[in-house]
């Protein structure tokens, strides 16, 4: 798995990717980092991928960036969306739906649970088309196994949105809880789905430890000094999403990855990837549930 003091051999984009051409994808956060660099190499493979971003300047560089790097005007697109407000996640959702009549690939917990939750009449209306083969990619992080998220609860709105301000590093805390919420969602729409039997795999993963937002953390100083020496570059860490949204082996060994939670490159988690009260049936409805209100509350269900 990737991570501190561990190096994989680069990872070879145009052998494990398959063709995507005529499949159209959502990425979110996709303006800078390992979204961005998802994006690219989705493109080239032959998507058309939409560039979600909340800052249309930056995204507008980006597009430029890509152009630059060998990706065809007009294969990526922006799509306005502010996951920091469930509003922008639903607004944008409507928006992609009067563009487009197909969606193959979402990689995107209030704001990306309401996302998907507009976006799944499309998918599942897509994956009921001849040679389909339709993904829900939620990107998490190993951060889900810190503390703050082992003692997690969502019972209430209020633990839902609870600050984590009694922890010695509040916003790690909530983070790490964000990431597990992430892991869950996706564990619980696959059963959701495959209760219906409706063909879309929902994944999970863990892009590696790359230095994409160490600035934001409570110690900069150190955190840039650990990522310089043991973290992963871009490429590393945008494989295993790319691998999720265009591997063949997912469509061929389906029953795999349902509701799987991936590592670096592109494997299965073992036993100690993935924190065990992930899997939590009842923790992890408890979370829908919760969350449901949450938005029946803000009028967005």
């Amino acid at each position: 798995m990737g991570g501190f003091f561990s190096r994989q051999a680069a990872p070879d984009f145009e052998r494990d990717l398959e063709d995507m051409t005529g499949k159209v994808v959502i990425v979110t956060g996709a303006n800078t980092g390992i979204g961005l660099t998802t994006v690219k190499y989705l493109a080239r493979k032959g998507a058309k991928v939409y560039l979600g971003a909340r800052n249309e300047s930056k995204a507008t560089g980006a597009l430029a960036q890509l152009e630059s790097e060998g990706v065809a005007p007009g294969q990526v697109l922006y799509l306005h969306v502010d996951l920091s407000d469930p509003r922008s996640a639903k607004k944008a959702a409507g928006e992609f739906m009067k563009r487009e009549t197909r969606l193959d690939v979402l990689s995107d917990h209030i704001s990306p649970f309401l996302c998907t939750h507009t976006l799944l009449p499309l998918m599942k209306k897509t994956a009921q088309e001849p040679a389909s083969d339709v993904r829900i990619i939620n990107v998490a992080s190993n951060a889900h196994k810190r503390t703050s998220a082992i003692t997690a609860r969502f019972r209430t709105p209020e633990e839902l949105n609870r600050d984590h301000t009694d922890a010695q590093w509040s916003d790690w805390s909530r983070y790490a809880v964000s990431k597990l919420a992430n892991v869950m969602h996706a564990s619980a729409l696959q059963r959701r789905l495959s209760a219906e039997d409706i063909p879309i795999v929902c994944m999970s993963l863990h892009p590696g430890v790359v230095n994409t937002w160490a600035d934001r953390t409570p110690a900069p100083i150190i955190a840039n000094v650990l990522f310089y020496f043991f973290g992963d570059d871009l490429e590393f860490g945008a494989y295993t999403s790319c691998f999720a949204a265009a591997s063949p082996l997912v469509r061929e060994e389906r029953e795999h990855y349902e509701g799987a939670y991936l590592v670096p490159l592109g494997q299965l988690g073992g036993p100690g990837d993935r924190l065990p009260r992930s899997e939590d049936i009842d923790l992890q409805d408890e979370l829908w549930n919760t969350t449901e209100v949450v938005l029946e509350n803000l009028g967005l269900l």
